[in-house]
């Protein structure tokens, strides 16, 4: 019995002797500069920096009176041009009758047709135009892609924003509820890994449970350096931690 509890601890012993702290700095797990698709003057910035915001929610607001008429343009031009459709289509079925009756020659029906699909056409082209000043205005209104937290404002009321062949970012922003512990790991640390097998990083006094997220495949040392490579291990969490910040993993 004795024997076996020996046993027991020095296993355990071993398993503690083979763990590894590892120093590793924190990022976010998703960051991205959002920047509006159309041009405008700032008329709202709704957030501030460090401050959640859900999906969907509103953090820049551009004027958008230019687009609000150009949309509403667009509807009437719309329902112009479904009324000539529905005039073409009753004139269609007038000389179609007549054309049965053997009354106008087939080049008159021939006629009728083509006024009838140009009027088509008309309607088609002016529902693609209502649909894209409708998206125009829509973007005047920079949202939230997913839950997050706004990393850095760029963007203040009468700034004024031009769309180029270069994105002008308003909101740097991130995902909030997830980061990303970044470590770099020598050759033999990194072989006993795989993704996804289960790390622990510590923060601070507080411990979280991570996952190893990737596993690097080149050494990112100079030549003059031991080679190491890089592993990044995400983890969920509910307070707001900030990038940059150090870290510690737990390696089995």
């Amino acid at each position: 019995m004795n024997k076996g509890i020996i046993a027991c601890l020095l296993l355990a012993w071993s398993g503690l002797a083979l763990a590894e702290d590892i120093p590793a700095v924190l990022q976010w797990s998703q960051r991205v500069e959002l920047s509006p698709r159309v041009s405008g003057l700032v008329r709202e910035v709704q957030v501030q920096t460090g401050q959640r915001a859900s999906k969907g929610q509103p953090l820049v607001i551009l004027d958008n009176k230019r687009y609000q008429a150009q949309a509403d343009e667009a509807r009437a031009a719309v329902s112009k041009q479904r009324e000539e459709l529905a005039e073409a289509g009753r004139d269609l079925k007038r000389t179609q009758e007549l054309y049965d009756r053997t009354v106008i020659a087939t080049t008159e029906l021939d006629q009728a047709k083509l006024r009838y699909a140009r009027a088509r056409a008309q309607v088609a082209g002016a529902q693609a135009r209502l649909t894209q000043e409708q998206k125009d205005l829509e973007d005047a209104v920079l949202r939230a892609p997913f839950d997050g937290v706004v990393v850095a404002r760029l963007a203040e009321p009468g700034q004024n924003v031009v769309v180029g062949l270069q994105p002008q970012p308003l909101i740097i922003f991130a995902k909030a509820g997830e980061m990303v512990a970044r470590a770099q790991l020598s050759e033999s640390q990194i072989a006993r890994l795989k993704a996804g097998q289960g790390v622990t990083v510590v923060v601070g006094k507080q411990s979280y449970p991570g996952t190893i997220k990737t596993l690097g495949l080149e050494p990112a040392a100079g030549k003059d350096q031991q080679a190491t490579y890089p592993v990044e291990v995400v983890f969920a969490v509910q307070e707001i931690l900030r990038a940059g910040s150090g870290a510690t993993l737990k390696l089995p």
